[in-house]
């Protein structure tokens, strides 16, 4: 009954509006998220779930990490953010992924996901990331990326190269993404960028919220 009592407590970061029927236990859905999210597998959760009399698929867990839509919502604590990009696979096919990172508070202000990475891309993201969160006096925290230095620099923006102190942050995001799509890249029916870019939105929120 504890356990019962303890999964059943709100999940403040998942909004469960998207639920139209009541078929499953909204505790059970925002369980089947969170435990997801922080490392099991699809099929390993849908397994949990059963432990509590509650049948459901892995596509239908992947249904509610998707409907779900969360988005990394936080502030800049800080007159520094740290940026990277990174090529990673899913299933072999390469993507490139491109973070930010508040170093002080270590939350994921924003990822995105490309098919390819050039100054253009490059600057889609810092475009998406000025305006999700006005950073007119933000310094970047770089390190040798291909592209962010150069379009930051073109740009005029305010940064520094740096490889260690507060990019350690972003790093270790970067790392702890790495070993996701490794180990549960089921989380990526048929590599959908779109449905990439939900999971690691998600993953983002939830990561953030493990923060405080």
């Amino acid at each position: 009954m504890a356990e019962f009592d303890r999964l059943s407590e709100r999940i403040a970061w998942i909004d469960l509006s998207f639920v139209e029927r009541d078929r499953t236990p909204r505790w059970a859905i925002e369980v089947g998220i969170r435990c997801h999210l922080a490392g099991m597998s699809l099929r390993e959760v849908s397994k949990h779930l059963e432990l509590f009399g509650i049948k459901r698929s892995h596509v239908a867990i992947h249904n509610w990490v998707h409907k779900a839509d969360l988005q990394p919502i936080s502030t800049v604590s800080e007159d520094q953010l740290a940026v990277d990009e990174k090529m990673i696979r899913l299933h072999g096919q390469k993507f490139w992924l491109y973070g930010a990172v508040d170093p002080q508070t270590n939350e994921i202000l924003h990822v995105s996901l490309y098919p390819t990475a050039n100054k253009q891309t490059t600057r889609w993201f810092l475009t998406e990331l000025h305006q999700r969160y006005q950073l007119n006096n933000v310094e970047f925290l770089v390190d040798d990326a291909d592209y962010l230095g150069p379009v930051l620099a073109d740009d005029g923006y305010r940064f520094q190269i740096i490889r260690h102190g507060n990019r350690n942050a972003i790093e270790r995001v970067f790392w702890e993404i790495e070993r996701r799509t490794s180990s549960f890249a089921n989380s990526f029916s048929n590599v959908a960028l779109e449905t990439a870019q939900n999971w690691l939105e998600a993953f983002a929120v939830y990561h953030n919220s493990r923060q405080t």
